[in-house]
């Protein structure tokens, strides 16, 4: 015997339906009530089409405790202090040439 679905009517006169096992065994429940069997059948027909493509979501996964963060906020962030400019190296002076003469004193 294959699956099937089973249309009934529950305490409040709504229609309803499940999907059973071969073995019996209710492995699904529509999560509504339909007003009329028309709509409880395109229930059906909207499970049976769109079944075979679903993904699977967990959403039953723990979600991770955040993160903890400093517990003092972050200093604002300031701009440097401004240094001089280093100052240009003093020119250096030639040495002397012994083999140049010296310019004679005029005294």
């Amino acid at each position: 015997m294959a699956a099937k679905f089973t249309i009934y009517k529950d305490k409040a006169n709504q229609f309803r339906f499940n999907l059973k096992a071969a073995n019996g065994e209710i492995i699904a429940v529509a999560s509504e009530s339909y007003p009329d069997k028309k709509s409880a059948m395109k229930g059906i027909a909207s499970v049976v089409k769109n079944a075979p493509v679903a993904k699977i979501v967990d959403e039953a996964v723990e979600k991770e405790a955040p993160k903890k963060t400093a517990s003092k906020p972050a200093a604002p962030k300031t701009a440097a202090p401004k240094t001089a400019a280093p100052k240009p190296a003093a020119p250096k002076t030639a040495a002397p040439n012994p083999a140049e003469p010296k310019p004679a004193d005029k005294s």
